[in-house]
């Protein structure tokens, strides 16, 4: 006899199979939280394995493209151990920060009258950076003043064992991190620099500028008489190299950097710019005819970004304030890939003639 399926039996069917779903998405999560970090999987000063594949293609890339030796790569790299700080530092989640709370890490009385003091000492000095390369002062002494606290923060890891560390232990980057330790071996060389006495962020970022190994060899520069590019102790290769990587990317000197859009975006095209982020371009004219007819005009008629910045619920009953972010605020997002970061930048420039 065939039984009879009646819906009280279909309901918990229906029930059963909710219920048992619910359960494999339950254990799917727990699997994936407890997924080991790259630093659970190592011991702190663990020593790393040279004879490796990755490390012997390395090794022989080091010698046949870039001409290092046998006694040269011993020396760099013998001893080399882990730093199990360097991966608990990078596999930590660091939460974005809204700009009300963002901004105010950076815009403190420490660094606006710290960086007019600069700007005043160095006034001579920034004439001729901004002679040569065309960028302005302000935001100069405001991303040396973000960076490292004009120069007295320039971090403590030691770069060439983070760099190894991030290579030979963290797989997600791996392969970035083997193009910096390649990039920090040969600046080194060209430099005339130990290897094992550079230090820095734990992320291989150093000098008074912070740039990452592949920024140094392409933009930093000698502004103080000698071939040496100096980002540690000499303030003069350090503000010219930051001016310099703004050139790079097309820095207008004395142009707009940023401008005022209110509180709401009034067209669809606005707002598809605003929402695909820093990339995100729209035709100035089009900001100007349907946003703010004051708006001034864009160095050559390049286009803008929308940039959305977060108020504070306490004190605004607006969520956003929005702005018209020009070339040079672009440039700007080329040094540190965050529109928070280059708005912090401006208003601290800002803040220096106030």
């Amino acid at each position: 006899m065939t039984p009879r399926i009646t819906f009280s039996l279909l309901l918990t069917r229906n029930f059963r199979t909710v219920i048992a779903g619910l359960c494999l998405l339950f254990l799917l999560s727990a699997l994936l939280a407890a997924k080991p970090k790259a630093a659970d999987l190592v011991k702190d000063g663990q020593a790393i394995d040279l004879q490796q594949k990755k490390y012997r293609q390395l090794f022989k890339e080091l010698k046949q493209k870039y001409q290092f030796t046998d006694q040269e790569l011993q020396q760099i790299f013998a001893g080399q151990v882990i730093s199990k700080r360097v991966l608990e530092l990078m596999d930590r989640q660091w939460e974005a920060k809204p700009y009300y709370k963002y901004a105010p890490l950076f815009l403190t009385p420490f660094n606006i009258a710290t960086g007019k003091i600069q700007l005043s000492r160095y006034r001579e000095l920034l004439d001729r950076v901004e002679q040569e390369f065309g960028v302005d002062r302000e935001i100069i002494v405001a991303i040396w003043g973000i960076e490292t606290h004009y120069g007295t923060r320039q971090g403590n890891f030691n770069v060439l064992q983070t760099l190894n560390t991030l290579f030979d232990a963290y797989p997600r980057r791996s392969k970035f991190f083997r193009n910096q330790l390649v990039h920090f071996l040969l600046l080194c060389k060209e430099d005339s620099i130990d290897p094992r006495t550079v230090r820095g962020s734990y992320a291989g970022a150093f000098g008074q500028t912070q740039f990452i190994p592949s920024s140094f060899r392409a933009y930093a520069v000698s502004f103080d008489g000698n071939e040496q590019r100096d980002v540690w102790n000499s303030t003069p290769d350090v503000l010219a190299s930051i001016a310099n990587y703004l050139k790079q990317f097309h820095w207008t000197l004395h142009a707009p950097v940023y401008a005022e859009l209110g509180h709401e975006l009034k067209d669809r095209r606005l707002i598809a710019a605003q929402a695909k982020g820093r990339k995100g371009r729209i035709a100035w004219q089009i900001v100007r005819d349907v946003q703010n007819p004051d708006l001034p005009p864009s160095p050559e008629g390049r286009p803008l970004a929308i940039v959305g910045l977060e108020l504070d619920p306490n004190k605004s009953a607006e969520r956003f304030r929005y702005i018209a972010a020009y070339p040079n605020f672009q440039a700007i997002t080329e040094w540190n890939h965050s529109n928070r970061y280059a708005m912090a930048v401006t208003e601290l420039a800002e803040a220096f003639k106030k």
